[in-house]
């Protein structure tokens, strides 16, 4: 009788349970735990913003200019002379341009502000490169002026350039696509430079009127002196096979220090947060500093370590 009455009072709870249970299970939030619930996004780290500093290395080649760099020190040699009125001797020696090719390595330094996928930032570099550009040229004229004179200039020169190695400081935009960053940058350089010229210079003339007038007379002694200027040895009766004096030799070097405008674009890669690859070409101008003039495109590649 009493496992009658118990089995009737378990039947009974059991039961009630069963009837609560889904109410119970409506009440309560198991949200977190249903894999259907997507979790929380994290928002992705400023991979660019920050400060940097890194190494570069790579191959530059140079273009030389030098205008009219033999010009001055041919004019102020024969100043006033009438062999440079005849001859426009200070126009005759032409430097062409030249082209040289050399590695070069540094290092560079920035910071970065990024705004959501653009990025703009300050950087500087330094680049050792030693690249030398020459350029020679050699030339003689003469002429007879109107008052029977024969005038004549032999000249030869010699330029250089050496660009010892530069700084830039130039701004950086750039958009951010994954990991990889492209970028254009623009700014200031300044180099520094060692140029010089030496120029050679013969002038020479004397009265060829006279001279043939003396090879006219059949008395040699009747014949006078022909005039003559620049010459070491000179034959008063065969001119053309005088010895001329040693020419003189006018040279110039001085270093300077030049500025100009730089531009380039390039690629980053971000291995990692704090480690950053990038392949970069520049472009250089040094303007005009005492008729030299130079220009350089440089292909290079760095890495940084960003703080």
């Amino acid at each position: 009788m009493r496992f009658a009455r118990f089995g009737f009072l378990l039947g009974g709870v059991l039961a009630g349970l069963s009837l609560a249970a889904p109410a119970m299970a409506a009440d309560l939030d198991f949200g977190p735990l249903r894999g259907g619930v997507e979790p929380l996004a994290v928002p992705a780290a400023d991979v660019w913003d920050g400060f940097y500093i890194g190494g570069h290395g790579g191959w530059t080649s140079g273009s030389f200019g030098f205008g009219n760099v033999f010009s001055a020190p041919v004019a102020q040699n024969l100043r006033a002379t009438a062999i440079e009125a005849t001859l426009g001797a200070s126009g005759l020696l032409h430097a062409t341009d030249a082209r040289r090719d050399g590695i070069g390595f540094g290092g560079y330094a920035g910071v970065n502000y990024q705004i959501d996928e653009i990025v703009v930032g300050v950087e500087a570099d330094y680049t050792h490169l030693r690249l030398t550009g020459r350029s020679s040229d050699a030339i003689g004229r003469q002429k007879t002026d109107g008052t029977g004179y024969l005038m004549g200039v032999v000249l030869s020169g010699d330029a250089a350039t050496q660009i010892t190695d530069y700084a830039t400081l130039r701004g950086r935009v750039g958009y951010t696509v994954g990991g990889f960053m492209p970028f254009v940058t623009g700014g200031l350089a300044v180099g520094r430079a060692q140029i010089s010229e030496t120029v050679a210079v013969q002038g020479f003339e004397y009265d060829q009127a006279t001279y043939r007038s003396n090879q006219a007379l059949a008395d040699p002694s009747k014949r006078v002196f022909v005039n003559h200027s620049g010459y070491k040895n000179f034959l008063q009766n065969d001119p053309g096979n005088s010895e001329l004096a040693a020419p003189d030799i006018l040279r110039r070097s001085k270093e300077k220090i030049v500025g100009g405008l730089a531009a380039g674009a390039g690629l980053e890669y971000a291995i990692t947060p704090n480690l950053l690859l990038r392949a970069e070409y520049q472009y250089v101008l040094f303007s005009d500093f005492d008729g030299h003039k130079l220009n350089t495109n440089t292909v290079r590649g760095g890495a940084a370590v960003k703080f």
